[in-house]
């Protein structure tokens, strides 16, 4: 992985554009560890409608999913039902496609089964060596293939490597961005 030197003379990840909402979010989330059960949901749930669009789409229509997902709320977005969906379906705010507001309510269903929280049943997938620059882990693949058996859907390897590296399990920034940790 490579760097670029921004405006601000800062060297961060070469996959980073100049767009303001995409350099805050990897300045000051992509990376970082989550705390709680719905900060790990909201990133579960984005990662999934990211699948097969850029990142930076997502991130421009973040606080519409926040609104119309409540917050992330997983017994909220658990009691979601098929008027629900219609609504999702119709609000311009968001990626509106069926299949993944129907993963989100199923997620949220799924995860308020798993003992001990969302949160910890995929901090027990964090590798414990370097994965830097891979699209896949065998931890990726391991988590995509339980959470499947538990019934949650757009939970595929590379989407959960994404989440791995969005959520600090993963550190990937490059060596020489300035936020690379020694």
């Amino acid at each position: 992985m490579s760097v670029r030197v921004h405006q601000d003379g800062l060297a961060r990840c070469a996959w980073l554009n100049d767009d303001p909402i995409y350099v805050s979010y990897h300045d000051n989330e992509w990376g970082t560890p989550l705390s709680g059960d719905t900060a790990m949901f909201e990133r579960l749930s984005l990662e999934g409608f990211q699948a097969g669009l850029s990142w930076l789409t997502i991130l421009k229509r973040r606080e519409g999913f926040r609104a119309a997902f409540a917050g992330f709320d997983l017994h909220a977005v658990a009691g979601f039902s098929q008027p629900d969906v219609e609504k999702l379906l119709a609000d311009e705010r968001i990626i509106r496609h069926r299949g993944k507001i129907e993963a989100t309510i199923n997620n949220a269903q799924r995860a308020l089964e798993l003992p001990g929280g969302l949160e910890q049943f995929i901090l027990d997938f964090k590798p414990t060596d370097d994965r830097r620059g891979l699209t896949q882990s065998p931890e990726s693949a391991a988590l995509s293939k339980v959470l499947r058996k538990q019934g949650f859907n757009f939970v595929g390897p590379t989407t959960m490597h994404a989440l791995m590296q969005a959520t600090g399990m993963i550190p990937d920034h490059s060596p020489d961005c300035f936020l690379a940790k020694s």
